[in-house]
């Protein structure tokens, strides 16, 4: 009897999906290649890219406005403007008639223009001693990613992209600007707020953390010179021992107070006296080497 159109076949792409044979192992380099169709029809070439940009216009973009929210000026102590929230809008353009149109990608392609959206913010700031608020004031435009949440494409149907001049099979992933296609290139970077622990060009043990938050980042290094420990900071001209940062950060750690203060960054008076003491401790040893 045939075997129909239902039934299982070994050794074709049914065994990818048969959950009881998921757990075994391959035995055979040949068979590696089965698990390339499987990517690209879960995953593809260009999710990461259209993940990645969704998260920056819908979540990322908010973090970092939230963390520069408010405006001070040292003219008028009182004065004060606050953004309370900022979206990201849908392509569009604004034509010589002032009227706003909606673009497509194909559309920027034959005119050389940049597949852009709109960036609106909410202000309330003071005047006088009034808090005024003001509502989807434009601050800028920003590049759209094709296929993305905000692009017109997402969620057409092939008939509907075949109208708006688009490949039904074009995965997107890129931007257009100025009327040509451009794409991110990714690169490998170190993890932030990780503690790497690896070995220098000597073969000493060194640890490195880059500190990155949505205000201001900063990487420190752990370094053995001369069979000492010495810190690496970006704020330092030069390192210091290790001890001599411990004993400069937590000098004072039984005052009352020093529970409050150990929350704050190094100001330039503590950097000061982490300076002197690392070249009090420096000077006897240099003397000696002389």
């Amino acid at each position: 009897m045939s075997a129909t159109n239902n039934e299982y076949k070994p050794g074709t792409m049914d065994d990818l999906y048969d959950e009881s044979k998921l757990t075994d192992s391959i035995k055979e380099v040949e068979e590696k290649w089965k698990l390339v169709p499987a990517f690209l029809k879960c995953r593809g070439l260009v999710k990461q890219h259209i993940d990645s940009f969704n998260y920056f216009i819908n979540v990322e973009i908010k973090k970092i406005l939230k963390a520069n929210e408010r405006l001070t000026t040292d003219v008028d102590p009182s004065f004060f403007a606050r953004f309370t929230e900022i979206n990201v809008g849908m392509p569009g353009l604004v034509e010589e008639n002032y009227e706003s149109v909606t673009i497509t990608p194909q559309k920027c392609r034959l005119r050389d223009m940049t597949y852009a959206a709109p960036i609106t913010v909410n202000i309330e700031y003071t005047r006088g001693k009034q808090v005024v608020q003001v509502q989807d004031v434009l601050i800028g435009r920003i590049p759209i990613m094709l296929r993305s949440s905000n692009c017109v494409l997402t969620n057409k149907t092939h008939e509907q992209l075949a109208q708006l001049g688009e490949c039904p099979m074009d995965p997107g992933g890129y931007f257009i600007v100025r009327g040509a296609e451009k794409v991110i290139l990714n690169h490998e970077q170190l993890s932030k707020n990780r503690i790497i622990i690896e070995t220098d060009p000597k073969g000493f043990p060194c640890s490195t953390v880059t500190s990155s938050t949505h205000e201001r980042k900063s990487r420190t290094n752990i370094v053995m010179k001369h069979e000492k420990l010495y810190l690496k900071h970006n704020t330092f001209c030069e390192d210091i021992p290790v001890i001599v940062f411990l004993k400069g950060h937590l000098h004072g750690a039984d005052d009352p107070s020093y529970h409050h203060c150990q929350q704050r960054p190094l100001d330039a008076r503590r950097q000061g006296l982490l300076r002197q003491q690392a070249y009090r401790v420096e000077r006897p040893a240099r003397v000696a080497a002389l």
